[in-house]
């Protein structure tokens, strides 16, 4: 069980209110108080100073909790870090990325989901980053539903260290959705391809078909309430994640002005 200790009001109030949303289980008490039977952790603040082997508990135990220390800056590292202890070692990281328009991404250890998001997907290498900073031995399982947008996923993440990449083929991994569960689908599906063993990578070279730079195009003069359509070499280019399609409108606009 988790306990939090801390006469630091805002730190207790977020950390209280971050334990919540994730549905954990814990209790408080004040700093120098008996620790419940049962503690594994106790989460704390810096100024806190409690020392493991002082603390006394309501019933018998053979060792001391772990006590992490929470920056404030950084209360979901601190929780994130005592549900590691409370999960235990061995638990491998898991990160399942589907890649679609707004790529869903997920972050287990082991079995169990620890962290959700959909973002854009220029940000999906960098929030992948920042989840493994301090992760031994991670693996990151992209979804190949996409040919293009999982392609430019894994040619990115090859640039981190550390990191092994799995191609997934995610056929069946998106799952039905009823009542209440609308736009959940990319999440979702990223924690079934996370599940799932996938090809090793370290990277994805496609060469992308007329019907794919087609709809690059498209949505190009879409994008620019019809203004003008992309050329083939702009297309290409952001097919291979080189530009985005507003990035390729703006290029275009500059060669017309020249």
């Amino acid at each position: 069980m988790i306990v939090v200790a801390t006469e630091d009001f805002e730190l207790y109030h977020e950390a209280v209110s971050a334990l919540r949303e994730r549905g954990v289980t814990f209790t408080t008490v004040q700093p120098g108080d008996p620790l419940p039977d049962g503690t594994t952790v106790v989460l704390t603040g810096r100024d806190d100073d409690l020392d493991p082997a002082a603390v006394s508990f309501t019933g018998e135990r053979e060792s001391p909790p772990e006590i992490v220390c929470i920056d404030p800056e950084d209360v979901r590292g601190g929780i994130e870090e005592a549900l590691s202890i409370l999960r235990g070692n061995g638990e491998r990281t898991v990160v399942g990325i589907d890649s679609g328009p707004r790529p869903g991404v997920v972050v287990l250890s082991g079995k169990t989901v620890v962290a959700a998001f959909s973002v854009p997907i220029s940000d999906v290498v960098e929030l992948v980053a920042e989840e493994l900073s301090d992760v031994a031995d991670p693996v990151v399982r992209v979804g190949d539903g996409d040919r293009l947008k999982s392609a430019r996923i894994v040619n990115e993440l090859a640039e981190l260290e550390g990191v092994e990449i799995q191609l997934v083929d995610e056929t069946g991994t998106t799952p039905y959705l009823g009542a209440g569960a609308r736009g959940a689908s990319d999440v979702l599906a990223a924690v079934n391809i996370a599940l799932r063993e996938g090809e090793p990578v370290s990277s994805r070279e496609i060469e992308p078909t007329p019907g794919e730079l087609k709809r690059i195009k498209t949505a190009s003069r879409e994008q620019s309430a019809g203004d003008r359509t992309i050329d083939e070499e702009l297309a290409r280019r952001v097919a291979g994640g080189e530009l985005t399609i507003e990035e390729a409108l703006q290029r275009h606009r500059e060669r017309d002005a020249t």
